[in-house]
């Protein structure tokens, strides 16, 4: 290569990782300085009540039917045999995705077994979607399957509550804080922050957990602070913080030390703040020393999990304000979940996809239209043969970038899932690509530079030779300058 080229290929380089810096939005997370302070090890509930331990009793199912505005859905009730009149019962409301009325089996079996009444109903899924989402409307969904259970046989309706898990949490406060007259909720995992900002911070955490680069860490507001292409998701910024304020009923928060999806600091002091808005101290908070989302620590509930819920149920009004009110491990966030900056118009919503197809689609169309006239009519114009290596070349070794980059995330995104750590695929992979999209600029330069040249010479291309050339290299550029904005390219800071 002339020494020229070299040049001009080190300043694209630079070029795109220039872009890469500067594009914006920047993510730098703030560190956490608050603390949550864990007053005991012991995860028991405490106070002077005396309450029936789980495995006390037999339990019994039965399946119904909950009529809902404009649906219905099955739910699942479980309860013990033989326990005396007056039980407390509780709903249960699922997380993420879709779900049905044998989910939490293993809880509302224990529960049971103590003497609390639980109905888990299925999940509406008429007008849940990945795009849409109401949680209000939930709420008021799942206060029917509410309604049912306080007039359940043997059921004490001033002590039925209600029980979110992960999104779920989402919903259980707008349920209490419109119906006064839920006696109690129960919130695990709970994301507390919108969704948005839970999303960032889970990323965050998992990709430096897996020791990924600089550059990957920057795109996590590019991606998640931009509006989604097609529009929808309003859900990912609700706030459910105007709810719990409205909360008088005494609050059970639970959540796993290993958690690394959750804000397990930032998340329950946020509850505390916005209960002492409605003059409500009446919390309990419980960390699970190893633990992941689910409260499960190898496949299985994590020990003493059940028993905690079922006498902190069984309990109230005691065990409300008994101590100690924050007990189990130590929890750690390293950052705060935060609003995002949003991406520049460039780079947000319709615009990511249009830019990323609109390349591709001019990377393809020239040399699809070439072969077709090859086909259909022969011309007699034809592009050098140094000027098509070079042309084939450069298509060829940018798309090879975004192949490797796209099967990069998807390869991180499977380690961070799992929890599992490989230097090599991580640091190597990334390394790897830089090299490609480096080599991919360098051949871009060769391309081009052999455009000139031929014509300078004066060789006729023809109308489809100059349709080809034309969008290779300007779908080229198109894509090698997203390649930038996602930070693919070595950047000097």
């Amino acid at each position: 290569m002339r020494s020229w080229r070299v040049a001009v290929t080190v300043l694209a380089v630079l070029l795109f990782g220039f872009i890469g810096t500067v594009a914006g939005p920047g993510w730098n997370p703030h560190p956490l300085d608050e603390a949550l302070v864990v007053q005991s090890p012991d995860v028991r509930i405490g106070g002077d009540v005396a309450t029936t331990p789980v495995g006390t009793y037999e339990t019994q199912t039965h399946t119904l039917t909950v009529e809902l505005d404009g649906a219905e859905v099955r739910a699942t009730i479980h309860e013990p045999v033989g326990a005396p009149e007056g039980r407390p019962g509780i709903v249960f409301m699922h997380g993420a995705g879709t779900a049905t009325h044998d989910n939490f089996w293993e809880m509302t079996e224990a529960l049971a077994s103590a003497g609390v009444v639980s109905l888990v109903p299925d999940k509406r899924l008429d007008n849940y979607t990945v795009r849409y989402r109401d949680y209000p409307a939930m709420a008021q969904d799942y206060l029917h399957s509410w309604e049912v259970l306080t007039s359940w046989p043997g059921v004490d309706p001033g002590r039925v509550g209600v029980y979110g898990e992960s999104e779920g949490a989402f919903i259980a406060p707008v349920a209490a804080a419109e119906n006064p007259d839920v006696a109690f909720v129960v919130l695990v995992s709970a994301p507390v922050v919108p969704a948005r900002e839970q999303f960032a911070l889970a990323t965050d955490t998992y990709l430096r957990n897996l020791g990924a680069p600089e550059q990957l860490l920057r795109a996590v507001p590019r991606l998640l602070g931009s509006e989604v292409p097609g529009g929808g998701f309003v859900y990912a910024d609700f706030d459910v913080s105007p709810y719990q304020q409205r909360m008088h009923q005494p609050v059970l928060m639970v959540y796993g030390t290993e958690d690394a999806s959750m804000p397990i600091v930032q998340g329950p002091a946020t509850v505390i703040e916005d209960l002492a808005v409605a003059g409500n101290d009446a919390y309990t908070l419980r960390y699970f020393e190893g633990a992941n989302h689910g409260i499960r620590i190898d496949g299985r509930l994590a020990p003493g999990f059940p028993d905690a819920v079922a006498r902190w149920v069984l309990g109230l009004p005691e065990t409300a304000g008994a101590e100690p009110r924050i007990a189990g491990g130590q929890p750690e966030q390293r950052f705060r979940a935060e609003p995002l900056d949003s991406p520049r118009w460039y780079a947000s919503g319709d615009m990511i996809v249009l830019t990323l197809v609109g390349g591709v689609v001019l990377l393809v169309l020239g040399p699809a239209l070439w072969v077709i006239s090859r086909v259909v009519r022969r011309p007699s114009e034809r592009l050098p043969s140094p000027l098509a290596r070079a042309s084939a070349a450069l298509a060829m070794s940018v798309l090879a970038v975004w192949v490797l980059f796209v099967s990069y995330l998807l390869v991180v995104a499977d380690l961070a899932l799992n929890y599992e750590q490989s230097p090599l695929v991580v640091q190597g992979g990334w390394l790897g690509i830089q090299v490609v999209a480096v080599g991919a600029t360098a051949v871009g330069v060769w391309s081009a530079s052999s455009w000139l040249r031929v014509r300078r010479a004066g060789v006729r291309t023809g109308t489809v030779g100059t349709i080809t050339l034309v969008g290779v290299h300007l779908g080229a550029l198109v894509l090698m300058l997203a390649a930038g904005y996602w930070g693919i390219f070595p950047t000097l800071g």
